[in-house]
Protein backbone atom coordinates (compact mmCIF):
# COMPACT_ATOMS: atom_id res chain seq x y z
CA UNK A 1 0.00 0.00 0.00
CA UNK A 2 1.00 3.62 -0.23
CA UNK A 3 1.59 5.58 2.71
CA UNK A 4 1.87 9.17 2.94
CA UNK A 5 5.37 10.36 5.13
CA UNK A 6 3.34 12.03 8.36
CA UNK A 7 1.58 8.35 8.52
CA UNK A 8 5.54 7.03 9.72
CA UNK A 9 6.51 6.48 13.30
CA UNK A 10 10.13 5.98 12.98
CA UNK A 11 10.48 5.08 16.51
CA UNK A 12 13.60 2.34 15.47
CA UNK A 13 15.66 4.83 13.00
CA UNK A 14 18.23 5.04 15.92
CA UNK A 15 19.15 1.21 15.76
CA UNK A 16 20.42 1.97 12.32
CA UNK A 17 24.36 3.44 11.36
CA UNK A 18 23.97 6.26 8.47
CA UNK A 19 26.56 5.82 5.65
CA UNK A 20 26.81 9.26 3.30
CA UNK A 21 27.88 6.94 0.82
CA UNK A 22 25.61 4.13 0.56
CA UNK A 23 23.02 7.05 0.98
CA UNK A 24 24.06 8.86 -1.97
CA UNK A 25 23.89 5.70 -3.79
CA UNK A 26 20.64 4.81 -3.12
CA UNK A 27 19.19 8.40 -3.83
CA UNK A 28 20.62 7.94 -7.32
CA UNK A 29 19.10 4.41 -7.60
CA UNK A 30 15.57 5.75 -6.51
CA UNK A 31 15.50 9.40 -8.97
CA UNK A 32 16.77 6.85 -11.86
CA UNK A 33 14.53 4.03 -11.45
CA UNK A 34 11.64 4.97 -8.84
CA UNK A 35 11.04 2.45 -5.56
CA UNK A 36 11.53 -0.71 -6.55
CA UNK A 37 11.38 -2.42 -2.61
CA UNK A 38 8.60 -1.58 -0.35
CA UNK A 39 9.14 -0.70 3.07
CA UNK A 40 8.39 -2.76 5.99
CA UNK A 41 6.04 -1.46 8.83
CA UNK A 42 3.38 -3.09 11.57
CA UNK A 43 0.53 -1.15 12.42
CA UNK A 44 0.59 0.94 15.91
CA UNK A 45 -1.49 -0.24 18.69
CA UNK A 46 -4.36 2.42 19.40
CA UNK A 47 -3.50 4.66 16.38
CA UNK A 48 -5.42 4.42 13.38
CA UNK A 49 -4.00 5.08 10.14
CA UNK A 50 -0.47 5.34 12.43
CA UNK A 51 2.31 2.66 11.03
CA UNK A 52 5.82 2.25 12.71
CA UNK A 53 8.56 1.63 10.28
CA UNK A 54 10.67 -1.81 10.91
CA UNK A 55 12.45 -1.65 8.18
CA UNK A 56 13.63 0.99 5.30
CA UNK A 57 14.26 4.36 7.38
CA UNK A 58 17.29 4.73 4.54
CA UNK A 59 14.57 4.62 1.37
CA UNK A 60 11.86 7.10 3.35
CA UNK A 61 14.43 9.63 4.25
CA UNK A 62 15.81 9.59 0.48
CA UNK A 63 11.95 9.47 -1.54
CA UNK A 64 11.39 12.78 0.95
CA UNK A 65 14.86 14.18 -0.07
CA UNK A 66 13.49 13.62 -3.56
CA UNK A 67 10.42 15.16 -3.10
CA UNK A 68 8.26 11.86 -3.10
CA UNK A 69 4.41 12.32 -1.21
CA UNK A 70 4.71 8.65 -0.21
CA UNK A 71 6.21 5.50 -0.02
CA UNK A 72 5.34 1.91 -0.78
CA UNK A 73 5.20 -0.25 2.33
CA UNK A 74 3.78 -3.70 3.16
CA UNK A 75 2.25 -4.10 6.29
CA UNK A 76 3.45 -7.49 8.57
CA UNK A 77 0.71 -8.57 10.87
CA UNK A 78 2.12 -9.14 13.71
CA UNK A 79 3.39 -6.87 17.58
CA UNK A 80 6.04 -4.77 16.56
CA UNK A 81 8.62 -7.13 18.92
CA UNK A 82 8.55 -9.92 16.31
CA UNK A 83 8.83 -7.88 13.51
CA UNK A 84 11.84 -6.46 14.52
CA UNK A 85 13.13 -10.08 15.34
CA UNK A 86 11.85 -11.54 12.13
CA UNK A 87 13.70 -8.40 10.14
CA UNK A 88 16.91 -8.90 11.46
CA UNK A 89 16.87 -12.65 10.77
CA UNK A 90 16.06 -12.23 7.58
CA UNK A 91 19.33 -9.81 6.63
CA UNK A 92 21.22 -12.46 4.99
CA UNK A 93 23.08 -10.63 2.84
CA UNK A 94 23.75 -7.00 5.13
CA UNK A 95 26.90 -7.09 7.35
CA UNK A 96 25.21 -5.84 10.56
CA UNK A 97 28.07 -4.31 13.18
CA UNK A 98 28.21 -5.84 16.62
CA UNK A 99 27.32 -2.47 18.25
CA UNK A 100 23.82 -2.20 15.52
CA UNK A 101 23.47 -5.82 17.47
CA UNK A 102 23.32 -4.00 20.35
CA UNK A 103 20.82 -1.15 19.92
CA UNK A 104 18.62 -3.69 18.76
CA UNK A 105 18.86 -6.33 21.41
CA UNK A 106 19.08 -3.31 24.23
CA UNK A 107 15.61 -2.01 22.55
CA UNK A 108 13.96 -5.34 22.89
CA UNK A 109 15.21 -5.53 26.56
CA UNK A 110 14.38 -2.46 27.76
CA UNK A 111 10.78 -1.76 25.84
CA UNK A 112 9.74 -5.19 25.71
CA UNK A 113 11.41 -6.44 28.69
CA UNK A 114 12.90 -9.30 27.54
CA UNK A 115 14.90 -11.22 29.21
CA UNK A 116 18.65 -12.64 28.16
CA UNK A 117 17.83 -15.82 27.76
CA UNK A 118 14.74 -15.08 25.54
CA UNK A 119 16.91 -12.66 23.57
CA UNK A 120 18.96 -15.85 23.17
CA UNK A 121 16.16 -18.15 22.05
CA UNK A 122 14.79 -15.32 19.44
CA UNK A 123 17.95 -14.83 17.77
CA UNK A 124 19.29 -18.59 17.89
CA UNK A 125 22.62 -16.46 20.33
CA UNK A 126 24.08 -17.87 23.16
CA UNK A 127 23.42 -15.81 26.68
CA UNK A 128 27.36 -14.84 26.85
CA UNK A 129 26.75 -13.31 22.48
CA UNK A 130 23.79 -11.18 24.12
CA UNK A 131 25.79 -9.62 27.14
CA UNK A 132 28.48 -9.16 25.24
CA UNK A 133 26.51 -6.74 22.73
CA UNK A 134 24.58 -5.47 25.42
CA UNK A 135 27.99 -4.50 27.33
CA UNK A 136 29.30 -2.80 24.31
CA UNK A 137 25.95 -0.45 24.67
CA UNK A 138 26.46 0.00 27.88
CA UNK A 139 29.97 0.81 27.83
CA UNK A 140 30.16 3.49 24.51
CA UNK A 141 28.78 7.06 26.35
CA UNK A 142 25.87 8.25 24.74
CA UNK A 143 27.53 11.21 22.81
CA UNK A 144 30.00 8.72 20.79
CA UNK A 145 27.36 6.22 19.68
CA UNK A 146 25.32 9.29 18.19
CA UNK A 147 28.44 10.29 15.96
CA UNK A 148 28.68 6.48 14.85
CA UNK A 149 24.73 6.49 14.08
CA UNK A 150 24.84 9.50 12.07
CA UNK A 151 28.33 8.08 10.26
CA UNK A 152 30.78 10.57 11.33
CA UNK A 153 32.55 7.78 13.02
CA UNK A 154 32.47 4.33 11.42
CA UNK A 155 31.15 1.27 13.72
CA UNK A 156 34.65 -0.19 13.15
CA UNK A 157 37.06 2.12 14.75
CA UNK A 158 33.75 2.33 17.09
CA UNK A 159 34.87 -1.14 18.16
CA UNK A 160 37.96 -1.55 17.16
CA UNK A 161 39.35 1.31 19.17
CA UNK A 162 37.26 3.21 21.18
CA UNK A 163 35.63 0.35 23.40
CA UNK A 164 39.11 -0.65 24.61
CA UNK A 165 39.33 3.46 25.38
CA UNK A 166 36.29 3.81 27.63
CA UNK A 167 37.23 0.42 28.96
CA UNK A 168 40.46 2.80 30.39
CA UNK A 169 39.33 6.14 30.42
CA UNK A 170 35.55 7.34 29.60
CA UNK A 171 36.61 11.28 29.38
CA UNK A 172 39.81 9.80 26.82
CA UNK A 173 37.23 7.86 24.77
CA UNK A 174 34.63 11.00 24.46
CA UNK A 175 37.74 13.37 23.82
CA UNK A 176 39.63 10.84 21.22
CA UNK A 177 35.74 10.24 19.55
CA UNK A 178 35.50 13.78 18.75
CA UNK A 179 38.82 14.69 17.40
CA UNK A 180 37.90 11.24 15.32
CA UNK A 181 34.49 13.15 14.26
CA UNK A 182 36.44 16.62 13.16
CA UNK A 183 38.92 15.36 11.32
CA UNK A 184 37.52 12.61 9.44
CA UNK A 185 39.84 9.81 10.78
CA UNK A 186 39.60 6.48 8.76
CA UNK A 187 40.33 3.13 10.37
CA UNK A 188 43.96 3.11 9.74
CA UNK A 189 44.58 6.26 11.34
CA UNK A 190 42.25 5.67 14.43
CA UNK A 191 44.32 2.69 14.67
CA UNK A 192 47.80 4.46 14.54
CA UNK A 193 46.90 7.07 17.21
CA UNK A 194 45.03 4.47 19.52
CA UNK A 195 48.55 2.52 19.81
CA UNK A 196 50.50 5.75 20.10
CA UNK A 197 47.94 6.47 23.22
CA UNK A 198 47.85 2.71 24.61
CA UNK A 199 52.01 2.76 24.74
CA UNK A 200 52.02 6.43 26.13
CA UNK A 201 52.27 7.00 29.74
CA UNK A 202 49.59 8.85 31.66
CA UNK A 203 51.06 12.07 31.36
CA UNK A 204 51.62 11.96 27.41
CA UNK A 205 47.80 10.18 27.04
CA UNK A 206 46.70 13.20 28.46
CA UNK A 207 48.32 15.44 25.96
CA UNK A 208 47.30 13.38 22.95
CA UNK A 209 43.69 13.16 23.73
CA UNK A 210 43.54 17.40 24.69
CA UNK A 211 46.05 18.27 21.49
CA UNK A 212 44.71 15.83 19.27
CA UNK A 213 45.55 17.53 16.54
CA UNK A 214 49.32 17.36 16.38
CA UNK A 215 49.46 13.55 16.94
CA UNK A 216 46.58 13.39 13.75
CA UNK A 217 49.00 15.78 11.69
CA UNK A 218 51.93 13.66 12.16
CA UNK A 219 49.94 11.01 11.06
CA UNK A 220 48.79 12.44 7.88
CA UNK A 221 51.95 13.87 7.04
CA UNK A 222 53.55 10.22 7.57
CA UNK A 223 50.53 8.61 5.04
CA UNK A 224 51.72 11.21 3.09
CA UNK A 225 55.20 10.38 2.42
CA UNK A 226 54.82 6.88 2.41
CA UNK A 227 55.31 5.21 5.64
Amino acid sequence: MQLEFHQLDRRYEHLRVHGPGRQRRLLASLAASGQQTPIVVVAVSGQADRYRVIDGYKRVAALEQLGRDTVEAVIWPMGEAEALVLDRSMRFSECETALEQGWLLAELEERFSYSLDVLARRFDRSVSWVSRRLALVELLPEAVQQKVRSGKISAHVAMKVLVPVARADIEDCQRMAEAFAAHRVDSRQAGQFYAAWRDASPAMRQRIVEEPQLFLKRIFHRRAAGF
